[in-house]
């Protein structure tokens, strides 16, 4: 990809309105990723109102990390709608594998057809049916460990598979490719990855799945870069990714991605 930054630019041209159903610990973060990135967040889960409001957006993600049936039926009519209409959606198996659970909702979120699956490796390893060693939300796999089971998943589901680690290994099933961009205090701010989920939603909005998928997460990544020039630690570090991803022009994410095939 020669020109990263052109994906970000067509974002904020027509700022889309992106639906989230996330988890309670990343509503707040999540949000403000989104201003700053320059998309419009809504957080919206009743049943009661979910599939109406899906109907409005230009984009959805769903995050399975604080999870209870009335959500995952929530999760599951809002997706409906956003696949009926041919719009994007991005999945966040959080703890996949960890209860039975979150297995079956996993399930049946992904008979619903995904745009974007994103995950940690040992989430991604649990979708694709291969036993992984993960921790609830945490990995224990490594990203070259999930590799091949994300080819294997996105070509089972038609999805862009992205799996989140220090390299990110992003596949539709037949091309792959690695994103070098981020920086270790990324995983010391809380639900910082689940906020990444709104950025991928609100860059496929109108764009390519896989090369949308990538430049949002070099963004991502890069903002990380930028913000732990100054960052005493995490706290400072999150008010200055929030900065980053506001200053960050098209012409700096062109320059400064790592973006290589796989």
């Amino acid at each position: 990809m020669d020109d990263t930054g052109h994906y970000l630019l067509q974002m904020r041209a027509t700022p889309p309105l992106v639906h989230n159903i996330t988890n309670f610990v990343a509503m707040n973060i999540m949000a403000n990723v989104q201003l700053a990135a320059g998309a419009s967040p809504a957080m919206v889960h009743a049943r009661e109102e979910v599939a109406e409001f899906a109907a409005l957006a230009q984009a959805l993600t769903v995050n399975i990390g604080t999870l209870d049936p009335a959500w995952a039926e929530a999760m599951e009519m809002a997706a409906g709608v956003m696949t009926a209409a041919g719009r994007p959606w991005v999945l966040d198996p959080v703890g996949a594998g960890a209860t039975g659970l979150r297995r079956e909702v996993s399930a049946r979120l992904l008979a619903l057809r995904p745009t974007v699956i994103r995950g940690n490796a040992s989430e991604i390893l649990a979708l694709a049916g291969t036993l992984g060693t993960g921790r609830g939300a945490d990995a224990t796999d490594s990203v070259v460990a999930a590799e091949q089971a994300s080819r294997a998943l996105a070509q089972q589901t038609g999805a862009v598979v992205a799996v989140s680690g220090p390299v990110d290994y992003i596949t539709d099933g037949a091309s792959a490719v690695r994103v070098g961009n981020g920086h270790v205090l990324m995983p010391r701010v809380t639900a910082l990855g689940c906020a990444l989920n709104g950025v991928i939603a609100a860059f496929l909005v109108g764009q390519p799945a896989l090369p949308a998928t990538v430049a949002a997460m070099a963004y991502y990544g890069l903002a990380g870069e930028w913000a732990a020039r100054n960052a005493a630690g995490p706290g400072t570090f999150q008010a200055a990714f929030l900065d980053a991803l506001y200053l960050m022009t098209p012409a700096d994410l062109t320059q400064g991605a790592r973006v290589e095939p796989a």
